[in-house]
């Protein structure tokens, strides 16, 4: 095998083979291909295990909303990798390049997609052509992004020529695009997302499918972590324009250890992280182990219902007392191996406010999170946000950012865009068995050493440390 990228496009094909055979009921020949109709290319992008699951981990591992206790860390359960990235060791890399190839092999699915409807448009209902491609597009867009905040430098004028990621828009294993630079990546995604608003439908039956009010969505998440705050706010508002439900804290149940019923009301499209044997689930019973920081906790006021639904207090031994596990996860079950990275209304909100706050308009900020926060107190205590100055609304609106979206597997972007500006920038640190180890703000290790499987069978340059 030659090169990585083919090893993963043969992957890729070997597994979308299997799953037409599982998911598609389609005869074939030797001439025929196996995507015949539309009907078939939506039971690929229908393949809930491929583009709703198994998207990146390691940000959330090196973000700064949980810590270990010595026992954590030193659990035979934990891989050395996961202790070395915890720590942001300089050498931290993966051997595997499993999070990388389950992220590409999304890529190729929708190139398939992609290249299938092409083929079958003249002879097929233009709406549902239009709708599928807009899916493609969308779940295309969806798999770059996170892999661009992990393993390319933060987007910003000085780091658009820097390297990128490979940009596949075909499903040919000889088609080898290289890593190109950080602004040929982020233009792949914009535009992508940008033409899926054009086609998707408006709303979907179900929300691990695409559609117009997700695409808008994910720009608004996108152009954020660009710094790009106009458009952030316009797509923000575009998609509140479509879908701005938010559930009242008040009517779920706060003693239960899984209080949000899984595609919720808030959600607009859902997909998870896969969190299990990694230093975010140690075992310790059934409890999650992940330890939100002191900082957190206790930033939540006491009338505030995320106090309760979004944190727990440990008190089964060998967990330590007087700390806390997440237990606010948008996928809805007990104990679960995954953790919710998907799309939802409450995101939005936060978005348009912060990039209100940005724009001097501090009203429409206040007023975006009063709309927000009311539901999220118990009836009757809710003080509301007020703000003497929008640099004030701003400082404010970040705060209920960390708490509302805590363990969304958006931290790690965060820190990165939000290192730019010194009133924000932060030093991280954690201590091991009496250890101090600290990351600095816009430090190399911000920007993690691709997976040294990737680097052997593709000779693509390695980040620089």
């Amino acid at each position: 095998m030659k090169n990585y990228i083919k090893y993963i496009l043969f992957f890729a094909l070997i597994i979308t083979v299997s799953a037409c055979q599982k998911y598609v009921d389609i005869k074939k020949s030797g001439s025929q291909s196996f995507i015949e109709t539309t009907k078939d290319v939506q039971l690929i992008l229908d393949n809930y295990d491929l583009f709703n699951v198994n998207y990146p981990l390691d940000g959330e591992i090196s973000a700064d909303d949980y810590y270990l206790d010595d026992n954590r860390y030193n659990s035979d359960v934990i891989q050395p990798e996961d202790r070395a990235l915890y720590i942001w060791q300089e050498t931290a890399i993966r051997a595997s390049a499993t999070q990388w190839v389950a992220s590409y092999n999304k890529i190729y699915h929708c190139n398939l997609a992609l290249e299938a409807l092409d083929k079958l448009k003249a002879a097929e209902d233009p709406a549902v052509v239009n709708n599928l491609r807009g899916s493609a597009l969308f779940l295309r867009a969806y798999a770059l992004w996170p892999l661009a905040q992990t393993y390319i430098k933060p987007y910003s004028n000085s780091t658009l020529q820097e390297p990128g990621l490979p940009v596949h828009t075909k499903s040919d294993i000889n088609d080898v695009p290289g890593r190109g630079t950080v602004k040929e990546t982020y233009d792949a995604i914009v535009n992508d997302l940008t033409e899926a608003v054009s086609l998707l439908n408006t709303t979907s039956s179900i929300v691990s499918r695409p559609n117009k009010a997700a695409a808008y969505a994910m720009l608004a998440r996108v152009y954020l972590s660009m710094e790009d705050y106009p458009n952030a706010l316009a797509s923000a508002d575009a998609a509140l324009k479509i879908k701005s439900d938010l559930i009242d804290f008040n009517t779920l149940n706060l003693g239960s250890y899984n209080p949000f019923p899984r595609f919720n009301n808030e959600v607009i499209f859902h997909s998870i992280i896969d969190k299990q044997n990694s230093v975010l689930e140690v075992g310790y019973g059934d409890e999650d182990d992940a330890l939100i920081v002191p900082e957190i906790v206790n930033a939540y006021d006491g009338s505030d219902l995320r106090k309760q639904l979004y944190i727990k207090e440990n008190l089964d031994v060998p967990v330590p007392s007087g700390t806390y596990r997440f237990v606010g996860n948008y996928e809805g079950a007990v104990a679960s191996p995954a953790l919710f990275n998907g799309l939802a209304v409450d995101e939005l909100y936060l978005v348009r406010a912060e990039c209100y706050a940005r724009a001097n308009q501090t009203a429409d900020a206040l007023a975006d999170m009063n709309k927000l926060l009311i539901t999220r107190w118990v009836n009757g205590s809710y003080p509301g946000f007020t703000a003497a100055s929008s640099e004030d609304a701003l400082t404010k609106i970040l705060l209920e950012r960390r708490k509302e979206l805590l363990m969304r597997g958006l931290r790690w972007s965060d820190l990165r865009r939000l290192n730019h500006d010194s009133r924000f920038a932060k030093t991280l640190s954690r201590t091991v068995k009496g250890k101090v180890y600290t990351l600095l703000p816009n430090d190399p290790r911000y920007t993690l050493l691709i997976p040294q499987e990737v680097i052997t069978y593709s000779k693509l340059p390695q980040n620089i440390r």
